[in-house]
């Protein structure tokens, strides 16, 4: 058995991450579940939160949007809406588009438009826990 997963993140916009690495914590309905090399294969849903990777001994993050993911027990496929390593996440814009959803959603608006609100609303709200998440070092 391999000690490493292929780990392969893809947005509509490209391919963000393709690497191979040790573990990986992806965020699902259920709560958070931890995939090593080995696990038996899944096809599930993941919510918008923190993809933590883990790689010789460190870990790094990426806020992700909803999406799927595929599970064998040698690679994590994930497709989703957003990927955005924890590096590179502008907390200002981040924690701005958060207020406007948050003030939008005070006002009159469709269902649609509360969805759509909703979405960009739990987004915002993964990019800033993970940019603003301790780091161990």
């Amino acid at each position: 058995m391999a000690d490493t997963l292929k780990l392969e993140i893809v947005t509509p916009q490209a391919t963000v991450f393709d690497e191979d690495v040790h573990m990986v914590t992806l965020p699902v309905l259920e709560g958070q579940i931890g995939i090593y090399p080995g696990h038996v294969r899944v096809i599930t849903q993941i919510v918008p939160g923190e993809v933590i990777v883990t790689k010789n001994g460190e870990d790094r993050s990426l806020a992700v949007g909803e999406g799927l993911v595929e599970i064998t027990d040698t690679a994590v496929a994930i497709i989703t809406d957003m990927a955005i390593p924890s590096d590179r996440i502008d907390e200002a814009k981040v924690e701005e588009a958060r207020r406007r959803a948050e003030a939008r959603l005070q006002e009159k608006i469709s269902d649609e438009e509360v969805a759509s609100v909703n979405a960009s609303l739990a987004r915002s709200l993964a990019q800033l826990q993970v940019k603003r998440r301790p780091r161990r070092g």
